[in-house]
């Protein structure tokens, strides 16, 4: 039998408690869904995907600073889990505190792709499996409640799927495992189809 290419240590289920501990207030968005299911979800596929530990904790911890906490949090998890993964979980953000909520969601999306562009592949690995996740949730909801979903979105529709081929765009320059790549060009020729039916 094949040994795992990666062996989870205390520390990673250190992060998992220190994670659901930081958002056990907050749902996914326009529902009562734990998020801590998305983070575990993009923990897992960062895990599928060949990462380090590392990545899969900062895949735990990528939306920790934009949604729970802004650069305190970060101080806090460069303490805990070291420079590696504060420094993945801060690329991962397109946001640090309230007061970037001011920028227009596409002006917020662009500004965090000309970042994306420049990081390094272990960064934008962790930010692909961010998407696949958001992105089959997406197809999800389309097949279960149809175009009404996409209410609970600030972007209009064009920009979303904008944003998603922008991000599989880089994904493939990086070199990102295609284990993390296919699934993402799948979910967004479906949301494509949901939308204009193409």
């Amino acid at each position: 039998m094949a040994r795992p290419h990666l062996v989870l240590s205390e520390r990673y289920f250190g992060a998992v408690a220190y994670t659901s501990n930081a958002h056990s207030w907050q749902t996914r968005k326009g529902g009562n869904i734990a998020y801590m299911s998305h983070l575990l979800g993009v923990s897992a596929l960062i895990i599928e995907a060949g990462g380090d530990e590392d990545q899969a904790i900062a895949g735990l911890l990528h939306d920790a600073v934009e949604d729970a906490g802004g650069l305190a949090r970060l101080a806090d998890i460069r303490d805990l889990f070291g420079d590696r993964v504060a420094g993945i979980v801060l690329g991962c953000s397109d946001n640090v505190d309230d007061g970037d909520f001011w920028m227009g969601y596409w002006e917020r999306k662009q500004t965090y792709l000309d970042r994306l562009e420049t990081e390094p592949a272990e960064m934008v690995m962790v930010s692909i499996a961010d998407k696949v996740h958001n992105s089959r949730a997406l197809v999800t909801d389309l097949q279960i409640s149809g175009l009404t979903v996409l209410n609970k979105f600030h972007g209009t529709p064009r920009e979303i799927i904008h944003y998603y081929k922008e991000c599989l765009r880089i994904g493939i320059k990086a070199q990102v495992s295609p284990t993390l790549t296919a699934p993402l060009a799948v979910a967004i020729r479906d949301i494509e189809y949901f939308i204009y039916g193409e």
